[in-house]
């Protein structure tokens, strides 16, 4: 049975379906020797190749799924590398042998708080794409008390430059003084849009911290640059969630693991190696 070549590739974990589009397009991906292009469906008898290097083609019920989360922390950007020389969120995930992270959605360098990464590009797409409307819920902190007149607006919509936008909820969180604290759920990904729906009723962002995406909350003790490997019983209900078929074996999702019983594991098997 054939598939689409974009998401071929991303299952097998080079990236998401819309940076291998661009590979595509770029000519960056050979299949049994011809230059691809957008539209090409692959089979598990083609030879597919890029930059030269060949990629095995595995079907959907063969590929292991891997879903990592991780506490971001302000100051890191979430690109692959930095012009700038500073440090991306990539530098503090464990190394993978044939495959890669692909991080579900971003947050801006000022943002903190959960981030996911996953080994399965047909999950990543599913979790980002704008249909899916997942929730992703953030602790804000403001100058200042908002009037229930704003509050009705924030959550009734709001006209931004890219269109309408809104909170599905707000919840006040407490704070001090001029300083806020409110919880709020959006269900899209649009670059800064908790902080620009603030801005446009005159509120100053202070602190934006991502505590949920979809099902999955921020651990409560995971400490910030640190990650935890999801389990299949975590990973199964978010699969469900995107519409994502889950036919897998349970051999084929990752343990449960923390960061540092992962470092204790190589650590361990460095020993061994002597």
């Amino acid at each position: 049975m054939s598939e689409k070549l974009q998401k071929v590739l991303a299952r097998a974990g080079l990236g998401s379906r819309r940076e291998l589009e661009q590979w595509i397009q770029s000519g960056r991906v050979h299949v049994n020797g011809s230059v691809a292009k957008l539209g090409d469906r692959v089979e598990a008898t083609d030879q597919v190749k890029v930059d030269g290097h060949s990629v095995a083609i595995s079907s959907e019920l063969d590929t292991r799924r891997r879903v990592l989360v991780y506490n971001k922390p302000e100051g890191e950007v979430c690109t692959r590398s930095d012009p700038e020389g500073r440090t991306t969120v990539f530098n503090s995930l464990p190394r993978l042998k044939g495959e890669r992270w692909i991080a579900i959605g971003r947050l801006d360098v000022n943002t903190s708080g959960l981030l996911m990464f996953t080994t399965d590009g047909g999950l990543a797409n599913r979790l980002m794409h704008p249909s899916t409307q997942i929730e992703r819920e953030y602790a804000v902190r403001v100058q200042g008390t908002p009037s229930n007149e704003v509050l009705t607006k924030l959550t009734e919509g709001v006209l931004l430059e890219d269109g309408m936008a809104r909170f599905e909820d707000i919840v006040a969180g407490g704070g001090k003084g001029l300083n806020q604290w409110y919880y709020v759920v959006i269900r899209e990904g649009r670059n800064r849009e908790v902080r620009r729906l603030w801005e446009s009723q005159g509120m100053q962002v202070s602190r934006l911290k991502r505590v949920r995406f979809a099902n999955i909350f921020l651990p409560p003790d995971l400490k910030a640059g640190s990650w935890v490997e999801l389990g299949r019983d975590e990973i199964e209900p978010l699969a469900k969630l995107a519409g994502v078929e889950n036919k897998r074996r349970p051999s084929q999702y990752g343990k449960k693991i923390t960061e540092k019983e992962y470092k204790a594991g190589a650590k361990k098997n460095r020993k061994n190696k002597r």
